[in-house]
């Protein structure tokens, strides 16, 4: 049940990373231009996203950053969000803030911790890691729809996310902001 839509053009502006680095399945992957089946909390945070992407030399070239977010256009996506900090040297990411469902579907509050601390199994897991990896070094946003990668809630049997980075310097990813939906055996949102 694993989607990803995977294509050799570049998503935003001359983000293309150089052809040698491999990010495992999200090597040359972008998000797909027909997002109706997205679940609408999904589809909005990544709509959000490219409406506040700042107009750089050339049209879309800029990332959005932390500063650009107003959280009160978002207030509805807040409890299935989850932000994470990109630390370099060595690549780690941080928890910055993590809503209330997602809290739920964790068993913890997350806020502050080590993502590799917290979910060991998720930086172990390839496609998990090379994803944020992917993100970090392309400034690429990416969307997934399969079951959880990491320890959640049982009745949490498939999650869609999308997730987007965020460069305070319009170029060099410093945050990921999430939107995940949760779904139950039956496909019904939890």
């Amino acid at each position: 049940m694993l989607q990803l839509v995977v294509d050799h053009t570049r998503a935003m502006g001359n983000r293309a990373p150089d052809a040698a680095v491999e990010f495992g399945v999200w090597t040359g992957y972008r998000i797909p231009d027909d997002r109706t089946d997205w679940h609408k909390l999904v589809r909005q945070l990544y709509d959000y996203w490219l409406s506040v992407a700042p107009a750089g030399p050339m049209q879309g070239d800029c990332l959005p950053g932390r500063q650009h977010i107003i959280a009160e256009d978002i207030a509805a996506l807040w409890s299935h969000s989850w932000m994470l900090d990109v630390h370099r040297h060595p690549l780690r990411y941080r928890y910055r803030l993590c809503g209330t469902d997602m809290v739920r579907s964790l068993g913890r509050e997350v806020t502050g911790a080590w993502v590799d601390e917290i979910h060991p199994q998720l930086i172990a897991n390839p496609q998990s890691r090379e994803r944020l990896r992917f993100m970090a070094e392309t400034g690429r946003a990416t969307w997934r729809r399969g079951p959880p990668l990491w320890t959640r809630d049982p009745k949490h049997r498939i999650i869609e996310t999308c997730l987007v980075p965020l460069a305070c310097d319009g170029r060099t990813v410093d945050k990921m902001l999430a939107v995940s939906v949760l779904f139950d055996s039956e496909g019904r949102p939890v």
